[in-house]
């Protein structure tokens, strides 16, 4: 009986491993993530578009959904954050040229208070515009965690590509370029 505990143990183990895959296999849905349409070849609508977010050092509020028609490079952001600092000029570098085509930056502060945001801003000599996400329901609709990450919207108001970290020009003119021919 002895002899046959051992391998039964086993048996009972390997049994309950294969359980536990095949359920969390099978559990686990279509992955709907921006990312996972974007290997689809599908650009899926940003979301959140109507949700009104204070304009940094101001009263007024602004949509996302007030810039279709342009395209947007969305870039969340924070003070406190060394890779934000080190991609600034680079976006304010990019939002000149986007201006002169019917395009923008658009920067949304994340986990960061108003004061050092505005401070920020200053120091990197920042001129598009920039929103607070206060309570972070809007970043998290685009399943942010961290920051730096950039989304590119189309026209159309469409998601084309994002970048989960720090960006730089190259990726930027490779991804944006190619958005500025297409019409809404």
């Amino acid at each position: 009986m002895r002899r046959l505990l051992l391998p039964g143990l086993v048996v009972a183990a390997a049994g309950a491993l294969l359980w536990v895959l095949a359920f969390g296999v099978a559990s686990q849905g279509a992955d709907t993530s921006i990312e996972a349409s974007l290997a689809r070849g599908v650009r899926p609508p940003a979301p959140n578009q109507s949700l009104a977010l204070p304009v940094l050092g101001s009263n007024a509020r602004e949509r996302l959904a007030a810039f279709r028609g342009k395209v947007v490079v969305l870039n969340v952001f924070a003070s406190w954050c060394d890779p934000c600092k080190a991609e600034a000029p680079i976006l304010e570098q990019e939002q000149r040229k986007l201006a002169r085509s019917g395009a923008t930056v658009l920067g949304v502060t994340y986990l960061d208070n108003s004061s050092d945001s505005q401070a920020f801003v200053r120091q990197e000599h920042i001129t598009y515009p920039v929103v607070r996400d206060v309570d972070g329901t809007f970043v998290r609709s685009f399943g942010t965690t961290g920051v730096p990450e950039t989304f590119i919207i189309d026209r159309s108001g469409r998601v084309a590509a994002v970048r989960r970290y720090q960006i730089d020009s190259g990726w930027l003119n490779q991804v944006v370029t190619p958005l500025l021919r297409e019409h809404a």
